[in-house]
């Protein structure tokens, strides 16, 4: 019997084992998936680093190369795991959701560990326990996140039903964002300064709720689409990498992430000297935060049904016209005030939301397009590889803002920076992201493949396979 027909359809598999149907307990539990995630992920992006100058004494620049070789590292990690479950056959409970349970409890305790600080060590100890620490916890991320992200691809066939699944995770994310960025300062911060107690006590209450999230995941997500593994057919490689080559929506959509990865790590530094030095107002940088977990809430219940009537290829698209059309015009109107500048934004950042919101939603499909082009169900590693592709934007975008901000003549030694320096920050908070979801909107329009007719033609195909 070949590979094929031991795949089945969501309908089979459900009938033969009274599996319950898709619905809300599905969402939920994807939800509670990156919550779990992001309640460590946020935490370590966004404090690690005041933690390893201000408590282990580490330097920035030091700590600089250890995000950078860890992101590289963790990009390996990444396919490495994706491949290894591929090569594994499904239990009882599903191929993916048993990994999310086995490796979310190591991966926690590996990140309470980053935040322990053993008193009277030395400077060279404090950094290497910072690298094997911040390493280990990096490769374990891997182990739960890759199953997760490519769990999505198995839950459900349906295009709409992936989307709510994609909506859902972005809500897990915003959820956790919220959480972190509110209840984090207050933790880690004592008299305005970092302290080491402070950052142990929120690990471990943040593993807490982490371990609590993915133990939701497991209870209440079902896997539906299962692969039987054969011992007569090997997975190659190389006939993977050779598929990838051919698969054109994965190769655009890959580009497109990547870019928009890569937009949104240049925003975020380049944002803190807009405000701070442009308009004069650091303090609005808060606002800007409030402002986009907004628009994403306002976009997320249009999505699925913008997703239903039009696709979701069509929807990022239009979306990301917007967001260019929005970030072009801010450029040429350089006197706004900050409140009417995050105002006007706020629709740029309404526009580009909905591809970040159904983004989770086109993996899933390039990981359909691949079994349609090799008859192999290789979600791992397909996830992997987009996975793969992200960590190496933010590798490569970690030194991106600093770049961009010395050549348009930014000097941190100036109490006031220079009129063109200024000039410059703008173009970069402006001109220079409009132009990139502008490129993106092209790479969707015309390079991705997947419109919403091809997509539900495709899921017809794999369905009429699948059938034994």
């Amino acid at each position: 019997m070949s590979h094929i027909a031991n795949l089945k359809t969501a309908e089979t598999v459900a009938t033969a084992m009274q599996i319950r149907k898709f619905g809300m307990r599905d969402k939920l539990g994807y939800m509670f998936g990156d919550f779990g995630n992001d309640f460590f992920f946020i935490l370590v992006s966004s404090f690690l680093m005041v933690y390893y100058t201000d408590i282990f004494h580490i330097s920035a620049a030091t700590v600089g190369i250890l995000f950078l070789i860890a992101r590289l590292w963790d990009a390996f990690a990444d396919v490495t795991w994706g491949r290894f479950i591929d090569t594994r056959k499904p239990g009882k409970h599903g191929k993916f959701k048993p990994w999310i349970y086995r490796m979310s409890f190591p991966l926690v305790v590996s990140g309470v560990l980053m935040f322990v600080k053993i008193p009277g060590m030395s400077d060279g100890f404090y950094l290497a326990y910072a690298f094997v620490t911040y390493l280990v916890w990096g490769t374990l991320y891997s182990t739960v996140n890759i199953p997760y992200g490519s769990m999505a691809s198995v839950i459900t066939s349906d295009p709409v039903e992936r989307t709510a699944l994609s909506t859902f995770r972005t809500m897990g994310a915003m959820l956790a964002s919220l959480v972190i960025n509110v209840a984090g300062p207050l933790l880690v911060f004592k008299d305005n300064k970092a302290d080491a107690n402070g950052f142990l006590t929120a690990s471990i209450l943040f593993g807490i709720l982490s371990i609590s999230c993915y133990i939701a995941c497991y209870k209440l997500s079902t896997e539906r689409i299962t692969a039987n593994v054969e011992e007569d057919k090997k997975f190659s490689m190389t006939t993977t990498l050779r598929a990838f080559l051919k698969n054109k929506p994965l190769l655009s959509i890959l580009s497109a992430s990547l870019i928009f990865m890569m937009c949104t790590m240049l925003i975020g530094a380049v944002n803190v000297y807009l405000f701070k030095d442009f308009f004069g107002s650091a303090a609005a940088l808060s606002l800007v935060g409030i402002v986009q977990v907004a628009a994403a809430f306002i976009a997320i219940p249009l999505a699925k049904p913008l997703v239903a009537k039009f696709g979701k290829k069509e929807t990022a698209a239009v979306g990301m016209s917007l967001a260019a059309v929005v970030y072009i015009l801010l450029y040429f109107f350089p006197h706004l005030s900050a409140a009417q500048f995050i105002a006007v934004s706020a629709v740029g950042m309404f526009g580009y939301a909905f591809f970040n919101i159904v983004v989770w939603a086109f993996v899933t499909d390039v990981i359909d397009y691949h079994e349609y082009l090799t008859g192999l169900r290789e979600d791992g590693t397909v996830y992997s590889i987009y996975a793969f592709s992200r960590k190496v934007g933010q590798a490569i975008a970690g030194g991106v803002g600093g770049v961009a901000l010395a050549a348009v003549g930014y000097d941190a030694a100036r109490h006031v920076q220079t009129q063109g320096a200024l000039d410059g920050i703008y173009a970069l908070g402006t001109l220079v992201p409009g132009i990139i979801y502008g490129v993106i909107f092209l790479i969707l329009v015309f390079l991705y493949p997947l419109t919403k007719q091809r997509t539900n033609e495709l899921a017809d195909q794999l369905a009429d396979k699948r059938i034994v």
